[in-house]
């Protein structure tokens, strides 16, 4: 009876605790909210998602989720001190190509959110194979280093957590 009533409860979780953050305050009417939006819109989308996506960790993915805050909030200031202290001809700016090992659509969506989110790169392109992504990225001095740091940083931990 409950699987019926909530079939996918993490993303019914998710997106309840969404709407109580997008509130920016914890009161009783926002949690009401947040949980009649997170029992209703899974069910209604569920149509679109006729091979659900399997997270064999779920702990990862908290800790994936908490690394990219606090990556988000880091490059916030990275980001300004580059706009503050290096000079418009001196940046370094590069489109790098990420070799992409994860086949998930999911996971690699995750991905491509994760590095447009965090200020100083954004995905610009996925290959018509989906094997590689596109990134522009606003300083990367070093932009084999830049590469790495995203596959190593990102996407091994999604491979872990979509794998």
């Amino acid at each position: 009876m409950l699987a019926r009533l909530v079939p996918y409860p993490l993303l019914s979780l998710a997106l309840a605790a969404s709407w109580v953050m997008l509130g920016n305050a914890l009161s009783l009417n926002a949690v009401v909210m947040g949980l009649i939006v997170g029992l209703v819109i899974p069910p209604l989308t569920a149509a679109f998602w006729p091979h659900r996506p399997e997270i064999h960790n779920p702990l990862k993915l908290l800790i994936y989720f908490l690394l990219v805050v606090w990556d988000i909030v880091v490059a916030n200031v990275v980001v300004a001190k580059i706009i503050l202290t290096v000079p418009n001809a001196q940046l370094a700016s590069h489109f790098i190509t990420l070799p992409l090992t994860l086949r998930s659509p999911e996971g690699i969506s995750l991905l491509a959110g994760t590095i447009t989110m965090t200020p100083g790169t954004v995905s610009c392109e996925l290959s018509a194979d989906g094997r590689s992504l596109l990134v522009h990225a606003l300083h990367a001095p070093d932009p084999d280093a830049a590469r790495d740091e995203m596959l190593n940083r990102y996407e091994a931990r999604l491979l872990e957590i979509f794998a």
